[in-house]
């Protein structure tokens, strides 16, 4: 009698474990935040068009043709250069001629005698980075001819460079404002939430005091007593502290309710028991635990402040010349009669609306991955 062996069962060998810190529970919350972030396409494409703005304001010199504060009588409201194509990019030739209907004058592209463009050319010195001493541009062409690529203003000035060079200022007066705003917002709220009591009882009086008043007549009236004489610099780190003198109120509210609920935390009582100070527990346990918050929270700050910025150097009390600012720009555009016949004097519009847009985009991704568990 034969007997049939048994089938042999090929088992594989056991695996190996998986690596535990490849889960998301063990990430740190700032990774679990940019994952998410990430995932919202938005605001990863606000935060590249952000850096490319930044980016050429650093390199305004650089990248502008011409000197932004230099002025032409003979190209005042010249419209933007027209680019042509003869044998590599070139510019049209241009001549002025005056209008007897509107007394102004039109200028008049003639291809036929085009300028070949030049790039990295030769053209007027500057300091790189304020540091490195050049006259290199990115595009330059020879003179007597001058590329204006979005056109001049009403004194010949280019109205590129000034937007490049007022990129500097609008920029980062926003982001030092806010940053200003959010270092008294989140101490005042934190102190308010965890002390509670009377602390709170004024210091919420306080806010509520401030929050009452009008913002843009305050900060007319703030701006208004500042010496017209005074310099660039000094007007401008003037004008970013009166910016966020009132911008901190709102946070100092929200962090403060975040903080009342975080102190009734078993790690904070821990903490008390640990013999910890209060300003230990403020600055090393509450404002932490709230950061994420803060910085959804600021990051949407950032173009109000740019157009709180545009709006007084528009009305003629925030950054004045020779400063150059989106606000001191836009002030050539206030006439309609002036938009219609240039309309390429609104050019730094569209670049406050664009620098706008993407920080609220940013602003809505950070607060949407602030909660990564979610």
């Amino acid at each position: 009698m034969t007997t049939t062996p048994a089938p042999v069962i090929e088992t594989s060998p056991p695996s190996a474990p998986a690596d535990p810190g490849s889960g998301a529970a063990t990430l740190p919350q700032w990774r679990l935040m940019a994952r998410r972030f990430r995932k919202n396409r938005l605001a990863v494409a606000s935060a590249i068009v952000l850096v490319v703005l930044y980016a050429c304001a650093i390199l305004a010199p650089f990248l502008s043709p011409n000197s932004y504060d230099q002025q032409d009588a003979d190209l005042k409201n010249a419209s933007p250069t027209s680019i042509t194509w003869s044998g590599g990019p070139a510019i049209c030739s241009r001549q002025q001629q005056l209008d007897t209907e509107t007394f102004s004058y039109k200028y008049r592209s003639d291809c036929g005698q085009s300028v070949p463009l030049r790039f990295f050319g030769e053209g007027y010195h500057y300091k790189l980075f304020g540091l490195i001493p050049t006259n290199r541009h990115l595009v330059t062409v020879d003179k007597p001819n001058t590329l204006l690529l979005w056109g001049a203003d009403s004194a010949g000035r280019d109205v590129f460079a000034r937007s490049m060079q007022g990129a500097r200022v609008s920029l980062t007066i926003g982001l030092l404002g806010v940053a200003v705003g959010t270092f008294l917002g989140a101490t005042v709220g934190t102190i308010s939430g965890y002390f509670r009591g009377a602390v709170d009882t004024v210091l919420q009086r306080f806010i509520e005091l401030l929050t009452s008043l009008p913002t843009l007549p305050l900060w007319l009236a703030l701006a208004a007593i500042l010496p017209q004489d005074m310099s660039v610099t000094g007007r401008y780190f003037l004008i970013t502290l009166i910016l966020s003198l009132v911008g901190w109120a709102g946070l100092a509210r929200q962090i403060r309710g975040k903080v009342m609920s975080y102190a009734a935390s078993d790690y904070v009582a821990a903490a008390r028991i640990a013999g910890s100070s209060s300003a230990r527990i403020v600055f090393r346990h509450l404002i932490p635990n709230a950061s994420s918050h803060i910085v959804a929270t600021a990051m949407l700050a950032v173009p109000a402040t740019i157009i709180s910025e545009t709006s007084l150097s528009f009305l003629g009390v925030g950054m004045l010349p020779p400063a150059v600012s989106w606000g001191v720009l836009l002030s050539d555009a206030q006439s309609v009669s002036t938009v219609q016949q240039y309309p390429w004097l609104l050019i730094p519009a569209a670049l406050v609306v664009i620098a706008v847009i993407c920080f609220q985009l940013i602003g809505d991704g950070l607060r949407d991955a602030v909660d990564p568990y979610g």
